[in-house]
């Protein structure tokens, strides 16, 4: 075990801190694009609203998606400080890359790709926990075809409810009902998406001998890393949020609700089994669902594809990002 400073461990928390604040601002799209492109918020009350509901998360959650991301995805017996470092470089620079483009890529997979890249850098892939990463990746499936398929579902339900009502009515209704559905979201992404940061500071102390009792997320990381994600929210993504928001698809009140609530409900059960997914995939998924449910055409499906490309891109490419970086450290340690 490679034991480092307490100035190097606490550098290496600080840049694990700066990758959740950077997840929150790179994500901050997944929970105000449709609140903002339906005109129901503006976008300085929107980040606020989302953020506190970020922040708030931990009151809701357990930490299984910490758990799994601490110990399922590479044998912590094999994590250093290098390893964790070439992770966060691989998810930050990722996240940098993306953001300045304006693709709503997974920041959760980002890490997850980061992490495998250093481990496999440092012991070969028999450090990768494959069941972890097999179910890991699984949700890059799970996470955007459950949202599509909810947000079509419920979109159709709540033509049929409201079928009789003016138009004028039911823009009424949902632009109150939004306030409820982008909460739950945000509520959503707050408790999955910070989680993954526990768990990288959590598998940090084990490899410094600095947690006694076995495994497990002290409670002032949690605070930390809910903070540090609510102030990246607060801070905004507005590149990613014009292409979640309106180049995708067109969105209305109802629909904007439809698809919060299928992307809220999606996030809740993947961070109850303890899946760390994607909620980019998810948003964009729920996002596609209800403009489908209006018609094929709805959807501008070339942008669609280029948000696909990015999702497969991202675990090979931050890995590689990961490999490098650890590589590189240990060579100049």
């Amino acid at each position: 075990m490679t034991v480092v400073s307490p100035y190097t461990l606490y550098a290496l928390i600080a840049v694990a801190l700066l990758f959740d604040l950077l997840n929150g601002l790179h994500d901050a799209a997944n929970s105000i694009a449709t609140i903002v492109s339906t005109r129901v918020l503006a976008p300085k009350w929107a980040v606020a609203w989302a953020a506190f509901f970020n922040f708030i998360a931990f009151l809701v959650f357990g930490l299984s998606v910490a758990q799994t991301v601490g110990s399922g995805i590479v044998d912590p017996g094999i994590v250093d400080p290098a390893v964790i470092f070439g992770a966060l470089m691989g998810a930050i620079v990722w996240n940098i890359l993306t953001w300045w483009l304006g693709i709503p890529s997974s920041s959760s997979h980002a890490l997850i790709g980061g992490l495998v890249g250093a481990g496999a850098a440092k012991a070969g892939f028999s450090a990768v926990v494959w069941g972890g990463l097999w179910k890991t990746a699984g949700g890059v499936v799970f996470s955007p075809f459950l949202g599509f398929a909810l947000a079509l579902f419920l979109s159709l339900a709540v033509a049929w409810v409201f079928l009789r009502w003016t138009p004028l009515a039911v823009d009424g209704v949902f632009r109150h009902l939004q306030f409820a559905s982008a909460s739950l979201y945000s509520l959503g992404h707050g408790g999955n998406d910070a989680q993954k940061t526990m768990g990288i500071i959590a598998v940090l102390l084990y490899s410094q001998g600095r947690m006694e009792g076995g495994f497990h997320v002290p409670f002032w990381v949690v605070l930390a890393c809910q903070a540090a994600m609510g102030l990246g929210t607060l801070l905004g993504g507005w590149r990613i949020v014009h292409t979640m928001g309106s180049k995708i698809t067109r969105l209305t009140p109802q629909q904007g609700f439809c698809a919060e609530t299928s992307g809220a409900i999606t996030l809740f059960l993947a961070t109850y089994i303890g899946v760390p997914v994607s909620t980019t995939h998810t948003i964009t998924g729920a996002i596609v669902g209800v403009g489908s449910a209006r018609r094929v055409s709805a959807v501008r499906w070339n942008i669609a594809k280029d948000i696909v490309i990015a999702w497969v891109l991202t675990m090979p490419a931050a890995a590689l990002i990961g490999a490098a970086v650890f590589a590189l450290t240990k060579t100049l340690g």
